[in-house]
């Protein structure tokens, strides 16, 4: 390799690069928040995995929209936010907006002002922005710091301009409406509530809207409550809903709606503390205290800034770009977002049983997406947060009566299958069992044994409105003909493979736990994907009640999720041999690999194929893995903001990224085996969750010698391309040597 020392960084110590930055100083929030790659993602600030993201908002919410585009030129609020993902909603929000002239101006297509990429700033614990009045043509500079619940704005306004603030508590534009965004119900039940309390020089509201609304159960009680407070008197103040103003009124409910106060016009700098709650307006006051106490904005910022550097600083790089630095400690940033925070000190509300509950609770779980790389990523960096999630989940399902498929803050049926159980075996089978383990398979068995209502009266489709809880839809059909019967329900090929892998992971901890019973059972059904499999068309496809199948060409959809027949080709996670062996041994099934990543057909901006690129080494050609890993980690992750090639899903694009780079991936949770690629940096240390470091070095390393020659594990030579979850906690060595030539193990 001819290194060219003057474009390459080396990093030394932990937290501590040789350049003077500190690790998050790396992270680069506007990768992946481009319109191109639709990669999902935000500036969001605040701790890791904080309860409220506190984001500028380029756009109005709802599902389909993120709150902040980079090509947009216009900012329209600061945002607490709850939205985790392009495709869920965001619930319980608020909205803060500065402003000056004569004219109130309220609405968001009235209030945005331009802004432009040059006088933006963003880090995990500060944003800043310059805003153009085009009306009044002055500048407004806009400052923002954040902590798990709680944030501080400063506002600069020109001299001799009366400073004014837009509060847009809740936001029901039926305007938005579209395929997956409804409004009639949520406009009929919902509506937000503001109060301006001048003595205190505060404002109180709640907003009780979930943009997921149609996808839930009716929640009476639930609220997103808020408590504004500002550092200057109230001179003038009023409410509004939609186009109608209420000057000097000073509480009001509404369907959209909000508050107006200005401020002594000598004022040239308002600062505003803004606290969020689930559980009450004196909860978010206490929050509040306990977070902010102070106005000192640099304090909360350093204290937030700290807070990621703790975790970003366990990875230590040695060798790597400026971009590769930033790639990657951006990655790190994105996967610990979500699950978010949803307990406050001891208390949560819970969005399953509408009710105040003691304990500790997250929500926001991607799980079809991050049960893959982002839940065993954490397995190795956060054990004991991962006892938390599973406990989180079991209350879910002791206060709702099932585990959740995507909590959004409640039940919601996206996506497909039960994959609770994969993070649940997954953990309890490398030994993290930290919760009750007994309520835990309670609670994976039912997913496996029991249909949900109505389950052959109904097809569940993809966003259906909810009628009741969807689990595994089609489980009647799947334990009788061995097959979602695709006449029946819905995306039926997806649903098989992934309910026999679930079953093959609940059958894991079955037999841990002596259930001998449940584990042939289960293992038996683990073995269903066999009966969707074509042999004479080489692919796995719909059939109907009757066996009859159902052809389909490379593009149809029909039957299957986000995906072709060819995405779901190699989706057999819990019996890789067997599938190889089903579709004619390793030469035809690495034949068929070939042809998938050949002829374009591989996705890598969407999940279930994100383990296909390791399956060469289940056929003896590892090389192929590691051209593709290169490929790969290069084409779809870039340090610009069209950075992310696909939705990042709460972390799993960017766990897939930080696995890959490392070495080795998880192609099957659950069974404590990693599968080899090679290692793209030099030299990379980890401090893992139970305090041991390891190490990955890169030996030869340079665009050319790209093959693995060898691995040794703490000096000892691999004899196949795979590792253990328990050896590699012990902490060690492990080091790849590289060459020019493609080489078998």
């Amino acid at each position: 390799m001819k290194n060219v020392i003057c474009f390459v960084l080396f990093l030394y110590l932990w937290g501590c690069p040789a350049n003077g930055k500190n690790v998050v100083d790396y992270v680069n929030p506007f990768i992946g928040t481009a319109i191109k790659g639709e990669g999902g993602t935000v500036p969001y600030i605040g701790t890791p995995f904080g309860m409220t993201n506190f984001v500028p908002q380029t756009r109005e919410g709802k599902m389909g929209n993120m709150p902040y585009v980079y090509d947009d030129e216009y900012l329209e609020g600061f945002l607490a936010s709850h939205k985790p993902t392009i495709w869920m909603g965001d619930y319980g929000y608020v909205s803060i907006m500065p402003q000056i002239g004569r004219r109130v101006r309220v609405l968001p297509e009235e209030r945005r002002m331009l802004f432009s990429h040059e006088g933006e700033s963003a880090s995990p614990h500060y944003y800043s922005v310059d805003l153009w009045d085009e009306e009044n043509g002055q500048k407004i500079r806009a400052e923002m710091t954040a902590s798990s619940r709680c944030a501080l704005l400063r506002f600069h306004y020109p001299k001799k301009q009366t400073p004014r603030l837009i509060i847009h508590g809740i936001n029901l534009n039926p305007a938005l409406e579209d395929w997956c965004n409804h409004f009639e119900q949520r406009l009929k039940t919902m509506k937000g509530w503001v109060k301006i309390d001048v003595a205190n020089n505060e404002i109180v509201g709640y907003n009780p809207d979930r943009q997921s609304f149609q996808l839930g159960p009716e929640l009476p009680n639930f609220k997103g409550y808020f408590v504004i407070r500002f550092d200057k008197p109230i001179k003038e103040f009023g409410c509004w809903n939609d186009t109608l103003l209420y000057p000097g009124v000073a509480e009001l409910q509404g369907t959209r709606m909000g508050a107006y106060v200005d401020f002594d016009g000598k004022e040239s700098q308002i600062n505003v503390q803004l606290a969020t709650s689930f559980i009450s307006i004196e909860q978010a006051r206490s929050n509040l205290e306990r977070e902010v106490p102070q106005w000192n904005f640099e304090k909360l910022s350093e204290s937030t800034k700290q807070a990621w550097e703790d975790k970003l600083s366990r990875f230590r790089l040695k060798g790597v770009t400026e971009d590769e630095a930033c790639i990657f400690y951006t990655a790190l940033y994105h996967s610990y977002l979500f699950p978010r925070e949803f307990s406050e000190y001891g208390k949560y509300y819970s969005a399953f049983d509408d009710r105040i509950h003691e304990g500790i609770s997250y929500t926001d779980f991607s799980l079809w997406d991050t049960f893959r790389a982002f839940h065993p990523l954490m397995t190795f960096l956060e054990p004991q947060l991962t006892n938390d999630w599973i406990t989180s989940l079991l209350q879910m399902y002791e206060e709702g009566g099932w585990l959740p498929m995507w909590p959004n803050p409640s039940y919601t049926n996206i996506m497909i299958a039960t994959h609770a159980d994969a993070v649940i075996v997954d953990a309890f089978m490398k030994g993290i069992r930290g919760y009750d383990v007994n309520l835990a398979y309670e609670a994976i068995r039912k997913d496996a044994m029991t249909p949900p209502d109505c389950d052959t009266k109904r097809r569940y489709g993809d966003r259906d409105y909810w009628t009741s809880y969807e689990g595994r839809a089609g489980a009647s059909f799947y334990h009788s003909l061995g097959y979602v019967a695709d006449d029946f329900t819905a995306e039926s090929v997806s649903r098989t493979l992934e309910y026999a892998y679930d079953d093959w992971c609940v059958a894991q901890m079955a037999k841990e736990m002596g259930k001998e019973d449940d584990y042939k059972r289960l293992m038996s059904f683990s073995q269903n994907y066999r009966n969707l499999y074509n042999s004479e068309e080489g692919f796995f496809l719909p059939r109907n009640y009757d066996g009859s199948w159902v052809l389909l060409d490379d593009n149809s959809r029909h039957g299957l999720t986000e995906g072709s027949k060819w995405t779901y080709l190699f989706c057999v996670l819990q019996d890789i041999p067997g599938m190889i062996d089903l579709m004619g041994g390793k030469d035809k099934f690495s034949n068929m690999l070939d042809r998938n990543f050949d002829e374009g057909h591989y996705r890598h901006d969407n999940e279930p194929g994100h383990h296909y690129i390791y399956l060469y080494d289940y056929c003896d050609e590892p090389w192929k893995t590691q051209e593709l890993v290169r490929k790969h980690v290069r084409l779809n992750y870039r340090n610009t903001p069209d950075g992310v090639n696909g939705n990042d899903d709460c972390g799993q694009m960017s766990a897939w990224y930080l696995f890959s780079v490392m070495g080795f991936y998880p192609v099957t949770p659950g069974s404590n085996k990693f599968a080899i690629g090679a290692a793209q940096y030099p030299e990379l240390e980890v401090r893992l969750g139970n305090g041991e470091i390891l190490s990955i070095k890169a030996e030869n390393l340079s665009e050319e010698n790209k093959y693995v020659q060898a691995v040794y594990w703490n000096g000892q030579k691999l004899a196949e391309p795979f590792l253990d979850y328990f050896d590699l906690m012990k902490g060690g060595g492990l080091r790849f040597v590289m060459g020019n030539q493609p080489c078998e193990f």
